[in-house]
């Protein structure tokens, strides 16, 4: 999947600390899906997720020209994803054994 994924991501000095990639519809799910989202412990609560997220929302729209985007989300982070526009569409689920949801954007 990565070799036909989008990638985003923050750099400082030379180090990642902050990832997502998008998939093109389907690979993952019918719409074009966000996943693989991560920063790195020392550069959480700064808010890079949600900058990095609110950037590739962008990209899918403007540059892919698409407006649903389906994500598989960590149950506790549910209301942050519910924060940038996604809306939660299946019950809790186990996904390597932490609880997870799909969430839909746009549409």
């Amino acid at each position: 999947k990565d070799k036909r994924a989008y990638h985003f991501f923050v750099e400082e000095s030379g180090k990642v600390i902050a990832y997502l990639r998008i998939l093109d519809k389907g690979v993952s799910y019918p719409e074009i899906s966000i996943g693989r989202v991560l920063v790195t412990e020392t550069n959480r609560r700064k808010g890079l997720a949600r900058e990095l997220m609110q950037k590739a929302i962008r990209y899918v729209e403007a540059e892919l020209g698409e407006t649903k985007i389906r994500i598989s989300g960590q149950l506790y982070l549910q209301s942050f994803y519910e924060s940038l526009g996604f809306q939660t569409v299946s019950e809790v689920y186990l996904e390597d054994e932490i609880p997870h949801v799909e969430m839909l954007y746009g549409g």
